[in-house]
């Protein structure tokens, strides 16, 4: 794993762990390895998971140190979302898409929409950082949270989109040092856990 994607994984890490002491060191770090635009693109895919609130509060920040926005996709790209986010979320989930379709209208058919249009199409799929990059952020982001379902499809959706286990392995074990004991063993409980039902090819419902 090279140090850029090192850099957008800390980065991300500390958005999800509030650990606002660390954003202005974790932002001019990753502005070492990173384009403006990357470090943008991981901020702003953090409100999927994180809330406005907290990403507000992080881009503040990162204004002072980079004072224009990098990049502004807009609403040019609106009528493509849905279709750009049926493209991302069939790459992440592979075979178990349909399935999490089904899983996500039986809570509530908006929310469907609203994942495919918004989480997947408007965000997931902008231009700026790669779908794998992506991945690995969103593990950093979600192993800090009581999430694990989530948790378990964004760790296989990293091997989906290109990740090699060892890959994998790097983040897990670098982001568990900043958790807590139990929120660090259930992240490497359900990677172990991934990691074994992949031999076997046994698969979880998705979510």
């Amino acid at each position: 794993m090279d140090d850029r994607t090192r850099a957008l994984i800390a980065l991300s890490s500390a958005l999800a762990r509030g650990a606002r002491g660390e954003w202005r060191g974790k932002l001019t770090e990753a502005l070492e390895f990173c384009t403006p635009v990357e470090v943008e693109e991981t901020l702003l895919q953090s409100y999927l998971f994180i809330g406005y609130p907290t990403v507000l509060q992080a881009f503040a920040i990162w204004r002072e140190l980079q004072p224009e926005p990098a990049s502004v996709e807009g609403d040019s790209q609106a009528q493509s979302w849905r279709q750009r986010g049926e493209a991302v979320c069939t790459t992440i989930y592979g075979g178990q898409y349909e399935q999490l379709r089904e899983n996500v209208i039986r809570l509530h058919p908006d929310l469907e929409q609203w994942m495919l249009n918004e989480g997947y199409g408007k965000v997931l799929a902008r231009p700026g950082l790669d779908l794998l990059t992506r991945e690995l952020c969103i593990i950093a982001v979600l192993a800090s949270q009581d999430a694990p379902q989530q948790l378990y499809s964004h760790l296989r959706g990293a091997l989906q989109a290109g990740s090699t286990p060892s890959e994998v392995d790097e983040v897990v074990l670098s982001v568990v040092r900043s958790l807590p004991s139990e929120r660090a063993q259930e992240a490497r409980q359900l990677w172990a856990e991934l990691r074994a039902r992949k031999t076997t090819e046994k698969e979880t419902s998705p979510i």
